[in-house]
């Protein structure tokens, strides 16, 4: 699948978005609208193609340089200027509404993940902030929109108005954005083997703290800078940990570690970071509704 999307699906800076039914490319150079999508930019590097060869970087960096706005990025550019039969509903739109250079807020998440998987901290946190309803209270006379609900986009560079939030509520981007900050950005995401803990933070963040509830096990962690890098290291009781995975915790054991129930767990992450990570076993009592 990799090998078919970089030989038919790759355009030189970006990732094509789809064929017609008469074998004309969408997203494209050779167009004069429509040259380069989000989606295809998301997904690719999203399921790891172009990782190894430069490709993502530079589909990521067409991202920035053609879609993203201050507000946001949005779905494609240039706009349709006019309606296509074969193409639909997304040449209908005005230019700079909704799937017609619109910045449909669902998609960002995708870059958001894209960018935490190259490991750039700083574009990515960028990026979720633009879009942020509660960052963007600060300009609400021009967003129009509660700074506690997602909108389903955000008037694109075309439109007269331009920053305006359109059908708030109409949206999947709470879910992909908790996932883009919880499991990316801040690098906590479960695993086969256990739950990985590999930040990809901005450069200005000096520590964090998160909790996270996993398989009954509850994980107070803190992470403090140490330096630049995206290499990891664990140690765990004083022995060095392969990877960037703390094991699951053995049945039945109430303490994970021998100092009392503390996990220590030196990390060199995203700028390098150092972890702190206590576990203890979650206990349901009787008549608990848990």
């Amino acid at each position: 699948m990799a090998n078919s999307i970089r030989w038919h699906g790759w355009d030189g800076d970006w990732f094509l978005r789809a064929y017609d039914s008469f074998g004309n490319p969408l997203c494209s150079k050779a167009n004069e609208e429509d040259q380069i999508f989000i989606e295809p930019q998301g997904m690719c590097v999203m399921a790891g193609v172009g990782l190894e060869d430069g490709t993502a970087r530079r589909a990521l960096d067409s991202v920035k340089e053609r879609l993203a706005t201050e507000h946001g990025i949005v779905l494609h550019q240039p706009a349709f200027i006019q309606y296509y039969l074969h193409l639909g509903e997304i040449s209908s739109y005005p230019p700079g509404y909704k799937e017609n250079a619109g910045i449909f807020c669902h998609t960002n998440p995708w870059i958001m993940i894209s960018e935490a998987r190259l490991g750039n901290g700083d574009r990515a946190f960028d990026y979720y902030t633009r879009i942020n309803p509660s960052a963007r209270e600060a300009i609400s006379e021009i967003h129009r929109c509660g700074s506690y609900v997602y909108a389903q986009m955000i008037a694109g560079r075309e439109a007269p108005g331009v920053s305006e939030a359109e059908n708030s509520w109409l949206s999947g981007t709470a879910a992909w954005d908790y996932v883009a900050i919880t499991q990316w950005i801040l690098g906590i995401r479960s695993d086969f083997c256990g739950l990985r803990i590999s930040p990809v933070v901005p450069g200005e963040w000096a520590v964090f703290t998160a909790r996270r509830i996993y398989r009954r096990v509850t994980y107070n962690i803190d992470v403090k800078r140490t330096g630049p890098g995206n290499s990891v290291s664990f140690m765990v009781d004083g022995v060095p940990l392969e990877g960037e995975i703390v094991p699951h915790t053995v049945a039945g054991r109430k303490r994970v570690c021998g100092r009392g129930a503390d996990f220590a767990l030196c990390v060199r992450r995203t700028r390098a970071v150092l972890l702190v990570c206590r576990r203890s076993i979650f206990k349901l009592e009787s008549g608990d509704p848990r």
